[in-house]
């Protein structure tokens, strides 16, 4: 099945993965708490705005996970303080779905949300995660890992993740069954923040 990108969100542990037919030429890069996805050095050049963005973002109060330009504002919305869901919600509402030729929906999560937090009712660290399709806009709290994908599992429900720690989490998400894998990154939120990066 192909599915293309999607994130993985739970309270203490999330990833992102790039699945592409038409842009495989891209990888992930890890630059000091934020991870990008842009093009490798052979691609063949392109105006197509979606294929190089911020796709994981740190911040003191929960690390954002997402497919585009939309991950930054979510970043800068906990930043300054949003609830985690508002930040989610607002940033997929203004920026809407892609405009390219499938309406492509903007997925996001928020991994390891502050427990004081007053949109997660979680004891300690809480998740969220949220995507915008042109029919809708789905904004949930995740007890547990929660895959929401670009296609065909584009509303969230339960994903089964094995590993614990970013580099296998991320090694997990690029090993999965969904076809078109192309690179993937892993978060795990503790006392700190860790993640990593899987190119194939």
């Amino acid at each position: 099945m192909y599915v293309g990108r999607f994130v993985v969100v739970g309270p203490q542990v999330g990833a992102y993965r790039v699945s592409s037919r038409s842009f495989p030429n891209r990888r992930a890069l890890d630059r000091d708490s934020t991870i990008t996805v842009g093009p490798t050095e052979d691609a063949p050049e392109t105006d197509n705005p979606y294929i190089s963005y911020n796709a994981v973002r740190e911040t003191d109060r929960g690390v954002v996970v997402g497919n585009g330009s939309h991950v930054d504002p979510i970043a800068e919305k906990l930043a300054l303080g949003y609830p985690a869901r508002d930040a989610v919600a607002e940033s997929l509402l203004a920026l809407d779905f892609e405009k390219d030729d499938y309406d492509t929906p903007r997925i996001a999560g928020i991994v390891g949300v502050d427990p004081d937090d007053p949109t997660t009712r979680a004891e300690g660290h809480g998740g969220v995660i949220g995507t915008v399709r042109r029919d809708a806009l789905l904004v949930e709290e995740v007890t547990e890992p929660t895959l929401v994908a670009t296609y065909e599992k584009d509303s969230p429900e339960a994903f089964d993740l094995a590993a614990t720690d970013p580099a296998g989490i991320a090694r997990e998400l690029y090993d999965h069954e969904f076809e078109h894998a192309v690179c993937a990154a892993g978060v795990a939120v503790d006392d700190g923040v860790e993640t990593a990066i899987y190119n194939g």
